[in-house]
């Protein structure tokens, strides 16, 4: 077994050699399983079965890491940089009962570990709530380019035949000090920069965020970086490409401050396309940058270009671990080390996984990655088109930090741009556009582009942490078009890209709706809620028709799609978004209906209430004989009463009737990502420039409160003294 030789060679090592170590700490291969066994007997004592944490990186994560891994505990590791909220959601998906954080936090017990300098803090969070797969050793939650997440389930032996493959690949370049640069939660950074090195009996460096320049998801300063690899002599590192350009950019600003020989053997980028002009750019600065590509799902390396085997522009050749091929529709697929299957899904058995993505195997067995398969454009005159081909083509312009291209069933292409330093004026832009163009065949150009309105990156909506674009998010805040195209287009009818002094949409809907909304939030039922004074019926009873609703949401979502007019076909990215965030969500509450004692199966085969029917039947009449614009108030309507009530009203029902985390994930989750939703929300409806598409929003947006408020009022009341109406006040 993998875990087996992994342990093994571990306690192999010369005991003087050095595993972990920051700017102030070593801890040796003599040190190192002492302190993982006393941890992994004090999680064990303690009765922890599936422990998350969150906490930045140090010698604390790796050994806590390798502790949970020795005792068979499953690990749910949480980037630091995510919100309450976020954290709450992932512990509660994946059913942890005990978290690990700084010794700030409030509650729980403090913990030693031996090599800490501060104690961190357990804090027991009950029984495991979640049926997780037979066998995971990790559940490590996808990026993707949606809202909602998904966990993977890992076994250790696959993590470590992962781990080991790439010790395998990496072993003629006589790698000895790895620098961590990405957050450890991260899995690509987790096997190929701990588990890796360890397997091969090198040293991991292991420093805070802030000492090595990304904080957060999506900031970085490339001078901390440099020092830390130059402090600790590093041979490698795994850098995204957005840091592979900001640090190749620094280092030709600030060549003459540079050691006239670096120790850096490789620097393997990886999470998105890089582009082979970045790739050129990088090595001519002493950074020696080499593409990678892999899935969580397959334990995330699965290719890497190397020394000696590489072919810029391609993604390199399959490691020892991995196996890969193409399907004759251009899908490629991934076989070795695969998952066990998603947090609360099926068992995955099939020896291959699709990965979404297309490309093809060259004669030389070095893999091309053109694109994702759902993201393919098909122009006005039929040619398909990758987007992220033309995309890598604008990124590895110096003047072009971000692109993301539009352009389905249009005469031609087109792009938001979120441009350099070097970018700051339009003309550079222009020049950088054409530049790009220039190495593109004519179906592939991009005619016309704008400026985004916001950043690229996780706190903005308009990436993900790896830092791909969330395409729907994107096409909404994009403005302030620079570079006027040479026809019309739905760019430019589309009101996003000019100023309007008139009262926005959104500021109007909620105005024009807000005695609407004050009426449902009056509803006895949900002012007990507020309260803490519900029944255990109540809550079953409210979860039903949350299904018989929910489950409706997608159809509804695309039938607005394709009932939307060709003046609005701008808004269609948009819908697409919400339809894949939305999948799913009815089988979240059947879970928490099951979790809370009730009867699941009998709920998804029975019928919904009247009011509710009534509600469904209204959305689907107002996009089938009236302006499909008005299901837009259906959105604002649940998604609104999500954000206001949601996550107050499911901690005072737990609180009240004593249920677990995982009789609540709808809730909570819902009102953590419906806040994220309100804002794109407000950019798609303020887009609006038609008056009659105005009315017909706000007028469905009062129906909607009413009907809602229906379901509400349907629901049984628990016994208990009724207390005044409360008035919340307006949402920003």
């Amino acid at each position: 077994m993998t875990t087996v030789r992994f342990f093994a060679s571990l306690a192999s090592r010369p005991a003087e050699d050095v595993a972990l170590c920051d700017d102030e700490r070593t801890l040796r291969y003599g040190e190192l399983l002492p302190a993982v066994d006393r941890l992994a007997t004090r999680l064990r004592a303690e009765g922890v079965c599936v422990l998350a944490t969150q906490i930045d990186n140090g010698l604390d994560w790796a050994v806590v890491d390798l502790a949970a891994l020795r005792a068979g505990i499953v690990h749910v590791p949480v980037p630091s940089f995510f919100m309450p909220e976020q954290l709450r959601h992932v512990v509660a998906a994946a059913g942890a009962d005990a978290l690990l954080t700084g010794a700030e936090s409030p509650g729980g017990a403090t913990l030693g570990l031996g090599v800490t300098k501060v104690p961190l803090r357990l804090t027991r969070l009950g029984v495991p709530t979640a049926a997780l797969h037979p066998g995971t050793a990790k559940v490590t939650f996808t990026s993707g380019t949606t809202g909602t997440p998904k966990g993977v389930c890992l076994s250790s032996d696959a993590m470590l035949a992962v781990a080991e493959g790439i010790a395998s690949a990496l072993q003629p370049l006589g790698v000895r000090r790895h620098l961590c640069a990405l957050p450890l939660p991260v899995l690509l950074e987790n096997i190929a920069g701990l588990y890796a090195p360890l397997f091969a009996g090198a040293t991991a460096v292991v420093l805070p965020q802030i000492d090595t320049g990304l904080k957060g998801s999506s900031t970085f300063d490339p001078l901390p970086l440099q020092r830390a690899v130059e402090r600790h002599a590093a041979d490698s590192v795994i850098v995204l490409p957005q840091m592979l350009r900001l640090w190749a950019g620094w280092r030709q600003a600030n060549a003459t401050s540079l050691p006239t020989q670096g120790t850096l053997k490789l620097v393997a980028v990886g999470g998105a396309a890089v582009g082979e002009t970045v790739l050129a750019h990088a090595r001519g600065v002493g950074l020696p940058a080499y593409e990678g590509y892999g899935l969580s799902e397959a334990g995330s390396v699965q290719t890497l270009n190397l020394p000696g085997a590489d072919r810029p522009g391609s993604a390199g050749r399959a490691l020892p671990h991995a196996q890969l091929r193409v399907r004759a529709d251009g899908e490629i697929e991934v076989g070795g080390a695969l998952m066990l299957g998603y947090v609360g899904g099926a068992a995955h058995s099939d020896p291959w996984w699709p990965s979404g993505d297309l490309g093809h195997v060259d004669a030389d067995g070095f893999v091309h990655v053109t694109g994702r398969r759902k993201n393919v454009l098909i122009t006005g005159y039929g040619r398909n088109v990758s987007p992220e081909w033309v995309e890598t083509a604008l990124q590895s312009q110096p003047e072009i930090a971000v692109a993301t291209v539009f352009g389905d069933g249009e005469p031609a292409l087109w792009a938001v741009l979120w441009p350099s330093a070097l970018g700051s004026t339009a003309e550079a832009v222009e020049r950088a556009v054409a530049r790009a163009n220039a190495s593109l065949p004519d179906y592939a150009r991009v005619a016309r582009w704008v400026r985004a309105a916001l950043p690229f990156g996780v706190t903005t909506g308009l990436a993900t942490a790896n830092g791909r674009p969330r395409r729907g998010a994107v096409l909404v805040h994009g403005s302030t078009l620079l570079a006027r195209p040479q026809s019309l287009s739905s760019i430019e009818r589309n009101p996003m890209h000019r100023n309007d002094t008139a009262e926005p949409v959104f500021a109007r809907l909620r105005r024009a709706t807000a005695a609407a909304r004050q009426q449902l939030i009056a509803a006895p039922i949900i002012q007990g809620a507020l309260a803490g004074h519900v029944s255990l019926a109540s809550y079953v009873a409210f979860l039903t028709e949350a299904y018989h609703h929910v489950r409706h949401t997608v159809p509804l979502l695309r039938a607005c799609r394709e009932r939307l007019p060709a003046r609005l076909d701008w808004m269609r990215p948009a819908l697409d978004e919400y339809i894949d965030e939305e999948a799913g969500h009815d089988a979240w509450i059947l879970d928490d209906i099951a979790a809370a004692g009730g009867d699941a199966a009998a709920v998804r085969d029975g019928p919904a209430a009247p009011a509710t029917e009534i509600m469904v039947a209204y959305a689907y009449d107002t996009i089938a004989r009236r302006n499909p614009v008005g299901f837009l108030g259906m959105v604002h309507v649940l998604e609104g009463t999500s954000v206001d009530l949601a996550l107050a009203a499911a901690d005072r029902i737990q609180a009240g009737l004593g249920l677990p985390d995982n009789a609540f994930s709808y809730l909570r989750s819902h009102g953590t990502l419906d806040r994220e939703h309100t804002a794109h929300f407000e950019q798609l409806v303020n887009a609006l420039d038609d008056p009659q598409d105005t009315e017909a929003l706000i007028h469905a947006a009062r129906m909607f409160y009413a009907l809602y408020g229906d379901v509400f009022r349907s629901l049984p009341m628990p016994q208990v003294v009724p207390r005044p109406a409360a008035v919340l006040p307006e949402a920003a």
